[in-house]
């Protein structure tokens, strides 16, 4: 029978758990049957987030070509997404709802820092998988024994945090770095390991810290703070929105830092093209996913598939995302996990 702890075992050794049984003899988990494999999902598609409402719609659509396949080991992918805005309180209502209410089998790469950690104990009191977390938050991945059934997916912004401590202390020892950052538990990690990576420089080197709140309708006063603060390094850690105002504005102000940006804002669509591409000239930020744009890619067999699957199943999405490598990404990976568990 497919089972939660097998879905468990395949998402950390991609191997399933326990012992086949007949197919005949089948006690299936909530969120499974012999036909079918309810998965939940939680999203932005509105509020102020709702850029990353494509994540869904990829996903959903890689589960609508999966089936159209045949499925998972003969079960087909009965996908169930719901909208959070991005609010915590939401996501626990939503989340509630898809596991007493729809019975899912597991709830897959819901979006959001603040959102996961707002129902990461229910998910673990349960034992339902949170699996493949939707916000690089390293405590989805530092505590196996007190959160087993909770998983995370990219690199966590506590690395990636570090990452960026390294780059300045390599090529500019002597910054005046300014630090935004949103005020949530996302934007305390990567704030926590980018002044551990700077070590004992950082209180020297860090002249001004500003966040924001996720509802703010602008972010240009902090802006204009942090350059008159002096920094000549820009250290961006915001959501795509946010990102781009913060572009913008600085190109208005006339203010060129070393601007850094991270990850979760590199998408050339939600960030770069509203803030204006000559204005967003000399960023330096990081990628772990193949950029559609980049054509060192072209002939890349996973790039064409990839390319082949947005020309059937999405082809008015705007291609240029980031955000569309990144969900068709990761649901390749429950794919895989799935079909790892084989009937158990």
């Amino acid at each position: 029978a497919l089972s939660r702890r097998a879905v468990l075992a395949g998402g950390v050794a991609a191997a399933a758990l326990g012992s086949r049984r007949a197919f005949a003899d089948k006690s299936c988990d909530p969120g499974a049957s012999d036909s079918e494999i309810r998965i939940g999902h939680i999203n932005p598609y509105s509020g102020p987030a709702s850029a990353y409402g494509v994540i869904g719609k990829v996903e959903a659509a890689y589960f609508r070509m999966l089936n159209e396949r045949g499925g998972i080991n003969g079960r087909h992918i009965n996908f169930i997404t719901y909208d959070d805005a991005l609010s915590p309180p939401k996501t626990v209502e939503q989340t509630r709802r898809l596991i007493e209410g729809d019975e899912v089998l597991l709830l897959f790469n819901t979006l959001g820092t603040s959102n996961n950690i707002a129902i990461q104990k229910y998910m673990n009191t349960k034992k339902v998988p949170q699996l493949f977390v939707g916000g690089a938050a390293s405590r989805f991945g530092a505590d196996p024994a007190g959160s087993p059934w909770t998983m995370s997916w990219g690199p966590n912004y506590d690395i990636e945090g570090r990452i960026y401590a390294r780059y300045i202390l390599d090529t500019h020892p002597d910054a005046r770095i300014g630090v935004f950052s949103q005020n949530d538990d996302y934007g305390r990690d990567i704030v926590k390991g980018f002044k551990e990576g700077l070590g004992d420089r950082a209180k020297a080197m860090i002249v001004i810290e500003e966040t924001y709140e996720i509802t703010e309708p602008t972010i240009e006063t902090h802006i204009v703070k942090i350059k008159a603060a002096g920094a000549d390094v820009f250290v961006d850690f915001s959501t795509s929105k946010f990102a781009a105002q913060a572009i913008k504005k600085s190109a208005e102000l006339g203010w060129k830092p070393l601007h850094i940006l991270n990850n979760l804002s590199s998408s050339i669509a939600a960030t770069l093209v509203p803030a204006g591409i000559d204005n967003a000239t000399g960023i330096v930020t990081t990628a772990y996913l193949k950029d559609v744009g980049d054509t060192a890619w072209r002939d890349d067999p996973g790039m064409v598939e990839f390319l082949a699957f947005l020309d059937k199943y999405i082809p008015d999405t705007d291609r240029n995302s980031i955000f569309l490598p990144y969900a068709y990404s990761v649901a390749q990976t429950l794919v895989h996990v799935l079909t790892q568990c084989g009937d158990r």
